[in-house]
């Protein structure tokens, strides 16, 4: 059985923790590997290479980063297909879905070829009488982060190349249900000549995670994952003096107003529904309809569902398996709530038929209408391949149910009225809005985040929040006297 270690000072090496997980493919069901679970002394090894490598990583020229970063996007984009296959193999994902991925991943990374454009300070002259002010940004020093099972490089990649291009050294702890493309994107790094220590991989669970937080030289904590964990990590991080950006749970929703295209929002509705299983912490969960429109809008999308094929990523299938076999039995609980609380399933994925083997981990794509905001299946964040269809009268009546939601992560809405497109954007109260887009994800040079219960802390990921989070301010005041200016003067100093 292959074991999976963790990624220390520029190489893969074994840790001193003799507990062990499982790795399967989600296709098949089968164990594929064991990963070792990183205990408090092997989380201190890394930080310990992390520690040394950052005292001459930052001050490494700009020149020299943004070197390593350019070298490390070609090696990305030329071992893409290899990062998509091992995300298929391990999350279960579609190929396609999985080479977005690593797309959406090398964004990030081509944001922090840019790193001296971000990094520039300002500059003040004869502030008073021959004194000069400056600002600038420097590293934080060793920084960890904690990524979740459903994206393994894009997630990583929000965080670890700006924190990087910005003089940081990194230790990033990866799911373990699906660790080896993290292992693969460290080997990367430093075949694009990044010195060893200054990208780590420690692969483990809680016990990992909170040996970062509790780690006194781990400056700054990024974490993706649920709500729960989320708060948590923030609340042990910030307790340790860290700085922390811990990006939570979602509940997304798309509305869908009278006037809108409904071919264009159904084939949303799907594309967003179902992508990745909905695994996804932007899916579209809760369609909410205004009406007339839900019965026509229930119609289409469940036309499209009818083609979608469900099965095994590497076959050319629509959507694959969920990641493990307990989340599988979780999201299936979820719809079997769903019917007794007395939704209607519209499709029921539960029977689907799939090309794949049949000890996968499959659940198909689930919608059901007639949900009210107090079914389980509407208030919790399922994290599978179910769409919810509330019907509510009106734009008003919308929003109030968007704006009462704990979560503020994403959400859509679909019109042709761009009086009311600007109102909702203006009105909802969650962090990323789409108009005409199901899943607003932003481009690498804004920030992504959430509002309300989806993000704890006050910086988003990447863009100039990310840069902003993986550095600290400095202001200099200067003045360099000529030969003519001397003397003591007791006096308080005022600006003349």
């Amino acid at each position: 059985m292959n074991l999976i270690a963790h990624f220390i000072d520029g190489k893969r090496t074994g840790g001193t923790s003799t507990r062990r997980g499982d790795v399967f493919d989600p296709a098949t069901g089968r164990r594929t590997a064991e990963v070792e679970l990183a205990g408090a002394a092997d989380v201190a090894a890394a930080v310990e290479a992390a520690e040394r490598a950052a005292r001459t990583w930052r001050d490494a020229s700009l020149a020299k980063r943004t070197a390593v970063l350019f070298a490390f996007r070609e090696l990305v984009h030329a071992r893409r297909d290899e990062l998509a296959e091992l995300i298929t193999a391990e999350h279960g994902k579609v190929l396609a879905d999985a080479a977005g991925e690593v797309q959406r991943g090398l964004e990030v990374i081509e944001y922090a070829c840019g790193i001296p454009s971000a990094l520039r300070g300002g500059f003040s002259e004869n502030v008073s009488t021959e004194v000069d002010s400056y600002s600038l940004r420097q590293p934080l020093g060793v920084v960890a982060v904690v990524s979740p099972f459903n994206f393994p490089v894009m997630v990583p990649l929000w965080f670890v190349p700006v924190a990087v291009a910005a003089g940081n050294a990194v230790v990033l702890k990866p799911s373990e249900k699906d660790p080896s493309a993290a292992l693969l994107l460290a080997e990367l790094f430093v075949e694009a000549g990044l010195p060893g220590g200054v990208f780590n991989v420690v692969n483990g669970d809680a016990e990992a995670v909170d040996a970062l937080l509790d780690h006194p030289v781990v400056r700054a904590v990024s974490f993706v994952g649920s709500t729960p964990v989320a708060r948590h990590v923030y609340q042990r991080g910030t307790a340790a003096g860290k700085r922390v950006q811990a990006l939570g749970g979602a509940k997304n929703h798309m509305v869908v107003l009278p006037d809108a295209d409904l071919d264009l929002a159904a084939d949303a509705a799907v594309n967003a529904g179902f992508g990745s299983a909905g695994e996804r912490c932007m899916a579209i969960s809760a369609l909410v309809a205004v009406e007339p429109v839900a019965d026509e809008l229930v119609a289409r999308i469940a036309r499209r569902m009818a083609g979608l094929r469900t099965g095994d990523g590497r076959r050319g299938c629509d959507m694959g398996p969920l990641v493990t076999a307990a989340h599988a039995a979780r999201v299936r609980a979820y719809v079997e709530a769903g019917v007794a609380a007395g939704a209607v399933p519209v499709v029921d994925g539960r029977d689907v038929a799939v090309d794949g083997d049949p000890d996968g981990f499959w659940l198909g794509p689930t919608l059901f209408d007639r949900v009210t905001p107090e079914m389980s299946i509407y208030t919790d964040e399922i994290f599978g391949p179910v769409l919810s269809v509330l019907r509510v009268d009106s734009y008003d009546e919308a929003v109030t149910l968007v704006n009462a939601n704990p979560y503020g992560n994403g959400t859509a809405i679909f019109t042709n009225d761009g009086g009311a497109a600007r109102r909702y954007q203006h009105e909802v109260e969650v962090g990323m809005v789409g108009v005409n887009v199901p899943i607003p994800v932003p481009m690498a040079y804004y920030s992504f985040g959430g509002w309300k219960s989806s993000l704890f802390g006050d910086l988003h990921a990447h863009g100039a929040d990310g840069v902003a989070f993986f550095t600290r301010g400095k202001v200099v005041t200067s003045r360099w006297l000529d030969p003519r200016h001397g003397g003591v003067n007791l006096g308080f100093p005022t600006q003349t």
